[in-house]
């Protein structure tokens, strides 16, 4: 079997002839020296691939630089799918971040849990009760005055006093 010798067509000559008005055209295009890059060589491929050259072909350098503004195309268009399914580092970190506080931040609010508490046992039993009803329970100051069989207004009072207490006492920490 013998050898034939490789004779380059036209269009591969323009190519190599052209190749750095190519390789800034797709640079700017992508935006990406790499993927530049990855699109001569793609370009060089398919030409390599062609049999002979197309006939209907009449400003071959026009007919370079489409052919590898598509396959640029292709690539980022690619390279934006890759993207989109990838997750950033960021994005991982804050998925395997641990949600719970720190041991410091768990004893600062025991403490201040603590100070809360002692607040509230240091404060009259009315006013105390009326707190823990409308912020734990939810009641609202009509409910409340049927409870504590008081009117509304001392209601208010009472939630005023209590809320008063607490803020001082946390104040003091």
């Amino acid at each position: 079997m013998a050898l034939v010798p490789y004779a380059p067509s036209d269009l591969m000559l323009v190519y190599l002839h052209q190749l750095g008005t190519l390789r800034g055209h797709l640079s700017r295009r992508t935006g990406s020296r790499d993927l530049a890059e990855e699109a001569l060589q793609e370009t060089w491929l398919r030409l390599a691939a062609m049999a002979e050259q197309p006939a209907a072909v009449q400003d071959k350098y026009a007919f370079l630089l489409r052919l590898a503004g598509n396959i640029a195309i292709d690539l980022l268009r690619r390279e934006k799918r890759h993207t989109s399914r990838c997750l950033s580092d960021d994005c991982v970190l804050r998925e395997i971040a641990d949600q719970a506080p720190s041991p410091e931040a768990y004893a600062l609010h025991r403490d201040e849990l603590r100070a809360l508490v002692r607040a509230l046992m240091d404060l009259p039993a009315k006013p105390r009760t009326a707190l823990l009803l409308n912020r734990c329970d939810g009641l609202s100051h009509a409910e409340i005055a049927v409870c504590l069989r008081v009117s509304q207004s001392m209601v208010a009072k009472y939630l005023a006093q209590a809320l008063r207490h607490c803020r001082d006492s946390l104040r003091a920490l």
